[in-house]
Order: C-alpha cells, then structure tokens, then sequence
C-alpha cells in the first residue's frame, strides 16, 4: 500500500480532481486511488470519514489529510521542491499568481464549458463574459512567457503545478473547439500529448456515468 491516497470524483467530470491527480502521475509518485461517484445518492456516505465538507479531492499522506486542488499541490512541491514551481523569486510569484488566479476566477468559462471528456469536439456559442474569460487565460499563458526558465515548452520552461491547474481548461478548449492564438493552440496540442492527460482522459471516455447539468 502507498503512503500517498487521493480521492477523487469522475474522471469525465471533475476538473479539480484532474488537476492533482495530473501532478501526481507526472511526478511519478505511487498511490492508491479512491474514486467517488458525484452525483450519486452514497456520496456523503463516501466522503464522511475526509474532512473536506463532501468535496473532492482529498489526499491522504501518513494519516494527514489534505483537501482542495492547490492546496494539494503546494503540499507536494514542499516534499518534492525540485519540482513544480520555477527557482526564481519573481517567476515563483507570478506562477504563484497565476495557480490563484485560475483557481478564482473564470466563473463564466467554468458554466458555459463544463469539463467532459467524452464530449465530441465542436463549437459553442459563447456569451462576452465568457470570451473575455479565455482572452485572459491566453494572456495569462503568454506572460508566463516571460519567466520562462530553461529549455521547457511549458508555461514556465519545466512542467509545473501552474500547468496542472491549467489542465481542465486546455480540455475545455479542446473540446469547445475554442478559437484560440497559434501559441496558445499549440500549448493545448502538446498538453493533449502529455501521457498522464492521454491516460486520465481515456479513463473519462470510459465511464457511463451522465451527469446532465454537465452536458452541453
């Protein structure tokens, strides 16, 4: 048995499940996966013995719980902290922005796209709010750029958590078949080869679950 378990909800569905999961496979740690089901009768029942308040995901490590995607996430770069976050004091920070930002903000994007991998690609039509939700999140994208450390075709240089919090939403504009900038499609074709993505979205495509409210 590991000493790593992460709960999470439906692989189809749960976004901020993806992303911790997302980082973990891509530091190659070992652990053991607890899946819950959303929308279902049991699962209050399910998630009762975690502290979380019924959310997902949770990870246990040696009898010490954490909940909340990002959170998660800056617990396992203080373990690992060679990996995750850039080594300069300024790039950090603005990759320390951005992971907030993502986590708060979008609302719109969140409701008009909601996260389904098993959905065929094509085009919504989408409210102004919306639009300037994906106009922020390429600009985003593009001033990262600008601490890019090393020789890395990520967000910042190496593959790091702000990349993982980006995940469900290279899913949205995949799926939505999103217009998007060169450089921005590109960083949506290479996360769509990343192998822990290719594996957590195969996972998706597989489950029968349908949860209405997230279909479009």
């Amino acid at each position: 048995m590991s000493n790593f378990t992460l709960v999470i909800g439906n692989k189809n569905y749960s976004s901020w499940s993806l992303r911790a999961w997302l980082w973990i496979r891509h530091i190659g740690l070992e652990f053991d996966e607890v899946p819950v089901s959303l929308h279902n009768e049991s699962l209050s029942d399910q998630l009762d013995p975690y502290f979380s308040d019924t959310k997902v995901p949770v990870l246990l490590h040696d009898g010490f719980e954490v909940w909340d995607s990002l959170a998660i996430l800056e617990y396992l770069v203080s373990l690992y902290p060679e990996q995750g976050l850039p080594e300069g004091l300024k790039a950090r920070a603005v990759a320390r922005s951005l992971c907030a930002e993502m986590h708060s903000s979008f609302i719109a994007l969140r409701n008009e796209l909601p996260m389904n991998c098993r959905r065929e690609p094509s085009p919504l039509l989408l409210s102004d709010t919306c639009i300037a939700d994906i106009d922020r999140i390429q600009s985003l994208w593009q001033y990262a750029g600008n601490y890019s450390e090393g020789d890395g075709n990520w967000l910042f240089g190496n593959f790091g958590i702000a990349d993982a919090m980006f995940a469900p939403v290279v899913l949205r504009f995949n799926r939505y078949q999103v217009a998007l900038s060169k450089p921005a499609s590109d960083y949506v074709d290479r996360f769509l080869d990343h192998p822990a993505m290719i594996e957590w979205v195969a996972a998706g495509r597989a489950e029968t679950e349908i949860i209405a409210q997230e279909e479009r």
